[in-house]
């Protein structure tokens, strides 16, 4: 059922950036910035400690695992105790962590164990922040549709930015003090949350009937479970990213970069990127009466990305296909947030988002993992025609469900 929080505010003409909103656009877009530096500076602080590809591999997982396996439980955590404050305590948390790893490094080469633990230690902060994001939105947004777009330019825009930030601050400064840097994002992000005005640190009301963590949880994955069409969207999204996205990111990846070379390579991801923005935009203005049937048919735009790489397509052409799919893939995802953030109600919006996050990414490592090795079998060419020809099958399939197709906006 919708809540009816801002109902005369939930238009295209309200007001959006408010002194909160503004707090939370700089705490989430620096947030993300440290976000995607730090895979960068951590690679080239390991190579330097002389702990090799080997080590690299370790160091990366060590950091995604630990988001991936305790999500759900920050989503339990975000709802018991106040999404804004789990955020900031999260910011506080990364910060120490990530200063002491820079620390590490700079007085001298540390283990690789000391690396991971500190590196998973991080990732779990992480996945204690993320709910908050879902939360926290719908509170501080008169439109929040508007919100979860300007959110998603922001985080397209980081996504091109940030790894190239790292690798520029790389050349003139050491790993360590890139480290460094990129740890005091987390405390930028703490001191805008704390900042914030209009949401407190704990929920009203959630000390009033005590609960045990199992019965959270329980209730997190029966108000997720209770939603066909959100239930439906994550099984459909699954296979995709096993059957499309993983081949289209494996293969097509290290195709581009073998075959047009790793210049090409970063044009095209820059054009991906700009792409998102572009798909930002149009989902700012464009407010559909069924959003998930609306976010479905862009799902369409998807099959120009492995298909461009698939027919060995020039790379200027492949850049631009990347950037339609860029477009379409950010223009479904504010659909289904804003879907999701309007139809949920605000007690058990960080569990329910952190069930389908945790589904969302499940199957993302699987279908990566597997695609190399079938690309020996049957072949890099054939598997991603099949990767292109799934984002048909995605849009099909959601539009087939009823609950999905039907969903409409959210009566604010």
């Amino acid at each position: 059922m919708a809540r009816d929080r801002h109902v005369e505010d939930d238009s295209p003409d309200s007001p959006l950036w408010t002194a909160d909103f503004r707090r939370f656009f700089v705490a989430r877009t620096t947030s993300l910035l440290g976000d995607v530096m730090l895979p960068v500076a951590i690679t080239a602080a390991v190579i330097r400690a002389g702990h090799g590809p080997t080590g690299v591999g370790y160091a990366l997982a060590a950091l995604i695992a630990p988001f991936a396996a305790l999500l759900i439980f920050g989503g339990v955590l975000s709802d018991r105790f106040g999404a804004r404050r789990l955020m900031v305590i999260s910011d506080a948390a990364r910060l120490c962590f990530q200063a002491v790893l820079a620390l590490l490094f700079a007085l001298g080469t540390p283990e690789l164990w000391q690396i991971l633990v500190l590196l998973a230690l991080v990732g779990a902060g992480t996945a204690i922040f993320q709910p908050g994001v879902a939360s926290v939105t719908p509170l501080i947004a008169r439109d929040v549709q508007k919100a979860n777009a300007t959110l998603r330019i922001s985080e397209s825009v980081t996504a091109v930015i940030g790894p190239s930030l790292a690798g520029l601050l790389l050349v003139v400064a050491s790993p360590a003090a890139v480290v460094a840097l990129d740890a005091l994002t987390y405390a930028v992000s703490g001191a805008c949350l704390l900042r914030i005005r209009s949401v407190p640190m704990r929920p009203a009301g959630r000390g009033d009937v005590p609960s045990s963590f199992r019965a959270d949880l329980v209730e997190g994955w029966r108000e997720f479970r209770a939603r066909t069409w959100l239930w439906s969207v994550i099984v459909v999204y699954m296979a995709w990213q096993l059957a499309g996205a993983g081949p289209a990111m494996t293969l097509g990846y290290s195709t581009l970069v073998t075959e047009h070379g790793s210049a090409t390579f970063g044009l095209v991801m820059s054009a991906l990127g700009a792409g998102s923005v572009l798909g930002g935009l149009v989902a700012i203005r464009l407010r559909p009466r069924y959003p998930l049937r609306a976010g479905a048919l862009s799902m369409i735009l998807w099959t120009l990305m492995p298909l461009s790489v698939a027919l060995g397509l020039s790379g200027p052409l492949v850049a631009g296909c990347y950037a339609v799919t860029g477009a379409g893939m950010a223009f479904w995802a504010v659909m289904f947030h804003t879907s999701v953030q309007t139809h949920v109600p605000q007690d058990v919006l960080g569990r329910v988002h952190a069930y389908d996050a945790a589904g969302s990414l499940v199957m993302k490592p699987i279908g990566q993992a597997v695609a190399g090795p079938l690309a020996v079998v049957v072949g890099t060419v054939p598997l991603l025609f099949v990767s292109s020809a799934m984002a048909l099958v995605t849009c099909a399939l959601l539009l087939a469900i009823p609950a999905v197709r039907g969903l409409g906006r959210a009566e604010r």
